[in-house]
């Protein structure tokens, strides 16, 4: 599966933006999709998931402020930001996998080339 994302910008402390994650390829609605986020200097972090069955997981940091969501019909993921906070600026990337353990990046098999989010103060 191919996954290209997009809807990253520049937005002020407090703003909001709805990331997309458009796949191409089979079975979208067997895979996890996972989004992660890089801030320079730092790891590639966990930031939400949710899997074939619509379970989903986040990060403490982002709980309450992120929800991400799927459409399989579209076959895209979503991850709408609200509250943005300057600490919530990176490269965010989507992911996707048929492995459990849907929080580590080190069980994702594809994944898209980043979108960058940049939040103001």
């Amino acid at each position: 599966v191919q996954l290209q994302a997009s809807g990253g910008g520049l937005v002020q402390a407090g703003g909001s933006l709805r990331l997309s994650c458009a796949a191409s390829g089979r079975s979208f609605n067997t895979y996890h999709l996972g989004w992660f986020r890089q801030a320079p200097g730092k790891e590639r972090d966990f930031v939400a998931a949710i899997t074939w069955r619509r379970s989903t997981f986040y990060a403490d940091s982002v709980k309450g402020r992120f929800t991400i969501s799927r459409d399989n019909a579209k076959s895209t993921v979503y991850l709408q930001m609200n509250s943005l906070e300057p600490e919530d600026t990176a490269v965010y990337y989507c992911a996707a996998t048929t492995s459990g353990g849907v929080t580590a990046n080190v069980m994702y098999d594809y994944w898209g080339q980043g979108t960058q989010v940049t939040v103001s103060s």
